[in-house]
C-alpha cells in the first residue's frame, strides 16, 4: 500500500510521530456542534444546580427507624421546595440539603399521591428558586437535562431528549396520571423528585419513575400539572378533586346499542356499585346504569370519567348520560363532592 492511499487519520503526523489509533477524528463541524451542547448543558448545569437540594428523610415503623433519599428544587424565594410524594412518605423527619453541604429541617405543607408530588418548606434565607417553563411546548426529539443531588455536596446530571409526550401513567393510588413526559434520560439513584430542564434552564418536569425492567424508559410530571398541584397544596394544604361517589368498569358496548343511540366509543362505563348518599345516588345514578357521557364529553373509559373529574370543581353540577336496562336513555344531574 502506497503512502497515497493511506487514509489521512492513519499516517504519521510530519513531525515524525506515531500513527493515531481508534476511530478518525470528527469532522470540524460536528466537532463544533459537540462543543455548543457541552456548552449548553454546563451552562444550564450551572444556573440551575444551586436550586436543586437533597431530600432526607427518617421514617419510623414497627421494625426500627429507616432512612432514604431523594431530591428535589427549590421554586420560590421564601423557602418553598418540590419533591416526589414516594419520597417523603410516611416520614418522620425531613432535612433538606444544599450544594455546600449546609442542611437544615424542613416541613411537609402537603402531597399528592396520585401525581407523586409534594411541596416542603424549610426557614432559609436567600433561596434561589428556579425558573418554570411551559411542559405545553415541549416537542419528542428535544433536548432534556436532569439534574438531581441525592447525596446533598453535588450535583448529578443526565441528558437525553423527549421521547413521547402525552403519556398516561398509573399513578401509585391507581389513579391516572396525564400528559406524562417519556424521556431517554438515565435517572441516577436518589435523583426522583429533580427537576427536568430545557437547554434554557427552565423546569418543564419532575422526574418520578422509572421502568426498572425496560431500558431507557424514564418519567416526569410536567410542570404544567405541577403547577396546579402546587397552587392547590400552597392555599389549602392539599389538592381537591371531584367524586361521583361509583366504583365502575371499562365494558363494550354492542353495536346495536351504538347505532340505536348515536354513540361513538365503542366501550362505556359499567357502574358497578354507589355508594349510598353519595352524589351518584342523590343525582339518580344505580347500579347498572352505562355511562356514556359525563358534562359535555362521551366517556367511554374510567381513566376518561378521572380525567373529566380532575377538571371539575367539587359543588358544580354535571350532566350525566345513562343507558338503563339495555334500552333507555337518561339525563342526569350530579353535583361532585370532594374527595
Amino acid at each position: 500500500m502506497t503512502k497515497s492511499s493511506v487514509p489521512k487519520w492513519l499516517r504519521a503526523s510530519e513531525g515524525g510521530g506515531p500513527v493515531p489509533s481508534g476511530e478518525p477524528p470528527l469532522p470540524v463541524g460536528d466537532t463544533e456542534l459537540l462543543d455548543a451542547y457541552s456548552r449548553a448543558v454546563v451552562d444550564v448545569v450551572a444556573r440551575v444546580a444551586p436550586s436543586v437540594v437533597s431530600i432526607r428523610v427518617t421514617v419510623e415503623g414497627r421494625r426500627g427507624t429507616g432512612e432514604g433519599a431523594g431530591s428535589g428544587f427549590v421554586v420560590a424565594p421564601d423557602g418553598f421546595v418540590v419533591t416526589n410524594h414516594h419520597v417523603v412518605d410516611g416520614a418522620s423527619r425531613v432535612s433538606v440539603a444544599f450544594t455546600d453541604g449546609h442542611e437544615v429541617d424542613a416541613r411537609v405543607e402537603g402531597t399528592d399521591p396520585p401525581t407523586d408530588l409534594a411541596l416542603l418548606r424549610v426557614v432559609e434565607a436567600g433561596l434561589a428558586p428556579v425558573e418554570i417553563g411551559r411542559s405545553e411546548d415541549l416537542r419528542v426529539g428535544q433536548l432534556v437535562i436532569a439534574i438531581g443531588n441525592p447525596l446533598g455536596f453535588q450535583s448529578t446530571v443526565s441528558t437525553g431528549v423527549i421521547s413521547a409526550l402525552g403519556r398516561n401513567l398509573r399513578g401509585r393510588t391507581g389513579r391516572l396520571i396525564e400528559n406524562v413526559i417519556q424521556t431517554d434520560v438515565a435517572l441516577n439513584p436518589g435523583n426522583s423528585g429533580g427537576p427536568l430542564v430545557d437547554s434554557r434552564g427552565r423546569v418543564v418536569g419532575v422526574n418520578t419513575a422509572m421502568i426498572r425492567m425496560a431500558q431507557g424508559l424514564c418519567f416526569a410530571i410536567p410542570s404544567s400539572t405541577m403547577l396546579w398541584v402546587l397552587g392547590e397544596l400552597m392555599t389549602r394544604g392539599r389538592v381537591r378533586r371531584a367524586v361521583l361517589g361509583i366504583v365502575g368498569e371499562t365494558r363494550p358496548v354492542s353495536r346495536r346499542v351504538q347505532r340505536g343511540f348515536d354513540l361513538t366509543q365503542p366501550t362505556a362505563v359499567h357502574v358497578t356499585s354507589v355508594r349510598a348518599r353519595g352524589p351518584a345516588e342523590q343525582g339518580g345514578l344505580r347500579r347498572g346504569d352505562l355511562m356514556v357521557a359525563l358534562g359535555d364529553t362521551a366517556v367511554s373509559t374510567v381513566d376518561d370519567l378521572q380525567r373529566i373529574l380532575s377538571k371539575s370543581p367539587p359543588g358544580e353540577p354535571l350532566g350525566v348520560t345513562v343507558l338503563r336496562n339495555g334500552g333507555h336513555r337518561h339525563d342526569l344531574t350530579v353535583v361532585p363532592a370532594e374527595d
